[in-house]
């Protein structure tokens, strides 16, 4: 199955109406943050297949009576676990803090309490699909890996730790990319687990587990 991830960073190539060709065979949106609601809109009614989403530290604070903080149509994802299309899919959003009382901004420890709202989610859906996690979507990397050495681009500590004890099969992210003066790839393999740093947009193959 193809999925289509994107983070960060309006295209034109995209934002237009021959995305409906140019990937016509992607059934399934990821957006790990800092976008628009307005393109993500146009990306799930140009395709029409599930867009899930997650807030980066650029967009406004989720708000589920506010229309203007929600993109319609799609679904939010941040601190939930979610079945889709074969797949099992947690999302969590926001970078570290780096400018006081801003949305979307965590502590290294606030993140660790974010995290552990997945855990009721994640126990349910280990009962019941098998126990593969086949997707993390977030908008920061982990610590140490695509992260950068400025504040604003630091990675979580809690992501690492979650990698490793629940080890999904794929940790996708955005925020760093732009930032990054090395020539660390964007993937990396960490245990059973590969981290993707998708800014600003991937074509992802995952198949759904089997066994």
């Amino acid at each position: 199955m193809k999925i289509l991830a994107v983070s960060d960073l309006v295209l034109d190539r995209l934002y237009k109406p021959e995305i409906r060709e140019l990937f016509r065979d992607v059934s399934l949106v990821l957006s790990c943050g800092d976008l628009p609601y307005d393109y993500l809109e146009f990306l799930v009614s140009s395709l029409n297949v599930p867009l899930l989403y997650i807030p980066g530290n650029h967009d406004p604070r989720y708000d589920e009576g506010n229309p203007s903080a929600q993109a319609e149509g799609c679904e939010i994802l941040d601190r939930r676990v979610m079945r889709v299309k074969g797949l099992t899919i947690a999302g969590i959003g926001g970078s570290i803090r780096y400018q006081p009382d801003r949305p979307n901004q965590y502590t290294q420890a606030e993140m660790y309490l974010r995290l552990s709202a997945l855990l009721p989610s994640l126990v349910w859906h280990r009962l019941h699909s098998g126990g593969v996690l086949d997707i993390v979507m977030a908008h920061s990397p982990p610590r140490g890996i695509h992260d950068d050495d400025d504040m604003a681009h630091t990675g979580f500590s809690a992501y690492v730790d979650f990698i490793r004890f629940f080890k999904p099969r794929f940790f996708i992210h955005g925020h760093t990319m732009v930032y990054k003066g090395n020539l660390e790839p964007p993937v990396t393999r960490v245990g059973d687990t590969t981290v993707i740093n998708v800014y600003p947009y991937l074509i992802m193959e995952v198949e759904p587990h089997v066994g």
